[in-house]
């Protein structure tokens, strides 16, 4: 599934770009070779951002230091890595509060029983893509950084961003 995600990022500059409808969707990632399982589970993570990133942000404030506490569930879902990445958003001013909680949404949303570093930043890049959120040169390159290869082996091109 996540090959996908890659796939709409880079076929779609952004997410109004991508057709809402998901019979449409479907019909165009199955032409390009997607299979069925892989293109219903995307459609439904997508329907899922889509949803999540809609909704009115929650009344949450933190005060200068404080630091967010994982579930168990959380802890063994979201790997160290994954976990300090996101860390470095926020510190990075990537990642305010609500879109932190979005991205840990998401994540938790993969079908995979552990979520990788490199599909954290996949599922990075697909809410900012989903929020059209501008982002430093810097912090897209660590996004980025070895995300095709990783994902499919048999993509030789670099993700260019519009």
């Amino acid at each position: 599934m996540i090959d996908i995600l890659v796939y709409l990022f880079e076929t779609y500059g952004y997410a109004d770009a991508c057709p809402e409808e998901p019979e449409q969707l479907a019909r165009k990632l199955a032409a390009v070779g997607f299979e069925e399982a892989d293109i219903q589970d995307a459609i439904e993570w997508l329907g899922g951002l889509r949803l999540a990133a809609g909704l009115p942000a929650p009344e949450m404030s933190a005060g200068r230091g404080s630091i967010r506490v994982f579930s168990d569930f959380e802890l063994t879902r979201l790997d160290v890595a994954a976990r300090g990445f996101l860390a470095f958003l926020e510190s990075a001013g990537v990642a305010d509060l609500r879109r932190r909680e979005l991205i840990i949404e998401r994540a938790l949303a993969l079908p995979d029983p552990q979520v990788t570093l490199s599909q954290f930043k996949v599922i990075v890049l697909m809410v900012l893509w989903q929020e059209r959120a501008s982002v430093d040169a810097l912090i897209l390159d660590e996004l980025l950084t070895d995300e095709v290869a990783e994902v499919e082996d048999t993509w030789q091109e670099a993700i260019i961003v519009h």
